[in-house]
């Protein structure tokens, strides 16, 4: 019985020493470690710091806002970026609290919050209208609201494989992290604040590189700021707490009538590990992927003048593999050549 003792206050002690040493070792890594740079410029907006990186000559228009996905920001956009600037104005800029921009800080944020605070970042900034909007993922809700709220500014939009108000009482998933997930989001965050996180991915973490067809730089960034801050797992779960009013906010955005419409849609919409356990469940994956195609066609349908293009990518390679950037980022110029042929005539 005491030879059971020792070894249990042994244990004990051991344990509580590798904690603190662990927890000693994160603040030293928080105070040597370099920071992550941010590769665009930081701008005030009333009193909130935002991260914007705005390429092109300013003289072509319309100019081109590119609206990142929910558990996205301006890195993973690099692609369609690179393949617009060069011929017209493009911006990205990563909303409130994600990435490199700061978080206002407020008790609760309405979904029109972020287009205001987009409108007031591009007038500091300089910008003026006509815009073309482009939306990945959730980033096609948040331009909705946009163009509600500033329809006379708005000329044309883009959505690529975006999400749809409907979506989760539609699919089998039902909201955007599901419930076990947010858990982990919550574990990274503090580990993040403590530098375990940090000493980790630069010990035994996995190589930065994740094939996805993003540059490493990009993945080298990335990695940076998830191990040196706790607030890119909190906005995921800010995110996640607000996706519904989005959506439903957006649901309610009046059609587009003849505005010029692109809708790209991904065919690949489910990793095979998902397949499995969709079938296991009783879920027909083919049916989901069929629900999802329908929901695509309904937004090309808001504008009578839409046009939908169907791409063999899923949906996150659909904009970080160049070879599908370029595909869209093609049509995308088409679009503004024409919508500048229209307005300057």
């Amino acid at each position: 019985m005491k030879l059971t003792l020792k070894i249990f206050k042994f244990a004990g002690k051991l344990l509580a020493g590798i904690l603190i040493l662990l927890f000693f070792s994160g603040i030293c890594y928080r105070i040597i470690s370099p920071k992550p740079v941010p590769p665009g410029k930081l701008v005030d907006v009333n009193g909130t710091s935002l991260h914007v990186r705005a390429e092109g000559e300013k003289k072509s228009l319309p100019t081109i806002i590119i609206e990142a996905g929910a558990h996205s920001n301006t890195d993973m956009l690099h692609w369609l970026a690179e393949g617009l600037k060069n011929n017209r104005r493009v911006i990205r800029y990563d909303r409130d609290g994600k990435w490199f921009s700061e978080s206002s800080n407020k008790d609760h944020i309405s979904p029109e919050f972020y287009a205001h605070q987009l409108h007031e970042l591009l007038e500091k900034i300089g910008e003026k209208p006509p815009y073309l909007l482009v939306g990945h993922s959730m980033g096609g809700p948040y331009n909705r609201i946009f163009r509600d709220l500033y329809p006379n500014e708005v000329e044309g939009m883009v959505f690529i494989d975006s999400s749809h108000p409907e979506q989760w009482k539609r699919l089998a998933q039902k909201e955007l992290v599901p419930k076990e997930q947010t858990k982990i989001l919550k574990i990274g965050s503090i580990l993040a604040d403590l530098g375990i996180l940090g000493i980790y991915n630069n010990t035994l973490g996995k190589a930065v590189y994740q094939g996805d067809g993003l540059p490493i730089e990009v993945h080298s960034r990335s990695r940076s700021l998830t191990s040196n801050s706790g607030d890119v797992y909190r906005m995921f779960l800010r995110e996640n707490e607000l996706n519904n009013e989005v959506l439903k906010r957006a649901g309610k955005a009046k059609d587009l009538d003849s505005l010029p419409v692109l809708v790209f849609t991904a065919t690949e919409q489910y990793k095979e590990s998902q397949k499995k356990r969709y079938r296991k469940e009783g879920i027909d994956p083919e049916k989901e992927v069929q629900l999802w195609f329908n929901m695509q066609k309904e937004l090309k349908e808001l504008s009578f003048n839409g046009k939908q293009i169907v791409m063999d990518a899923s949906h996150g390679t659909i904009i970080t593999k160049k070879e599908n950037a370029d595909i869209i980022n093609k049509e995308i110029l088409l679009l503004s050549e024409k919508i500048e042929r229209e307005n300057y005539k």
